[in-house]
C-alpha cells in the first residue's frame, strides 16, 4: 500500500498547522508528571514535543528516508530528557504513545476523506515512525540510566542533576540540523 504524494503532503500539512495545539492537548494529557521534575521546565518539554511533531510531519511526507536519522535522534535525546524527568521505562513508553493518539485524532478528518488505501497507508506509516521512535527513545532512556549509574558508581550523588543549560543547547542542534535537513532538501 502506498499513498499519494499529495495525500501525504496533505497529512504533514495537518500536523504542522495542529503542531501548537496538540502539543498544548499532549502537555494537558501529561498533567503534573510534565512539571514532576524541576531540572526540566515545562517550556523545554513542549520544545520536545514540537521538535517531535515537527520531524514527524516530514516522516509521513517524501523526505521521510532524509529526516530518518534526525528523527532516532530526536526520540533519542526525548528518552535522555525522560530519564532527567524521572520518568520510568514505561512512561516514556506512554507519553510517545500519546503523540500516537494526538495524530490519529487530528488526522482522523483527513484521512477520513481519502480513499481508504491512501489513508490507511499513511496510518501504517505513522505508527512504524512511532514503533520505531518509542524503541529509540526507550534506548536512550536506558543509556542515560546507566550512564547515571556508571558515574555514581551505582550510589545517586547529591549534584548528580541534569544540566538544564546542556538539554537547551542539544534541542538547538537538533532542531538546526532538523531545519537545515529540510531547507537543503526542498531546494
Amino acid at each position: 500500500m502506498r499513498a499519494s504524494q499529495p495525500a501525504l503532503l496533505a497529512a504533514g500539512r495537518v500536523i504542522v498547522e495542529m503542531r501548537d495545539a496538540m502539543v498544548t492537548q499532549w502537555a494537558d494529557w501529561l498533567g503534573d508528571r510534565i512539571t514532576a521534575a524541576p531540572t526540566i521546565p515545562r517550556r523545554t518539554v513542549e520544545r520536545e514535543f514540537r521538535l517531535l511533531l515537527d520531524v514527524v510531519a516530514e516522516m509521513v511526507g517524501p523526505l521521510r528516508r532524509e529526516v530518518n536519522t534526525v528523527w532516532f535522534r530526536v526520540c533519542e535525546h526525548y528518552g535522555r530528557v525522560a530519564s532527567a524527568r524521572g520518568l520510568a521505562a514505561g512512561e516514556v513508553v506512554e507519553e510517545l504513545q500519546f503523540l500516537r493518539e494526538l495524530l490519529t485524532r487530528n488526522l482522523a478528518p483527513v484521512l477520513g476523506a481519502m480513499r481508504a488505501r491512501q489513508g490507511m497507508a499513511i496510518m501504517l506509516r505513522l505508527n512504524r515512525v512511532i514503533d520505531k521512535g518509542i524503541a529509540v527513545a526507550v534506548v536512550g532512556y536506558t543509556d542515560a540510566l546507566i550512564a547515571t549509574l556508571f558515574a555514581q558508581n551505582g550510589v545517586p550523588t547529591a549534584g548528580a542533576e541534569y544540566d538544564r543549560a546542556e538539554v537547551e543547547r542539544q534541542l538547538d542542534v537538533l532542531e538546526h540540523e532538523f531545519n537545515s535537513l529540510v531547507k537543503q532538501l526542498q531546494r
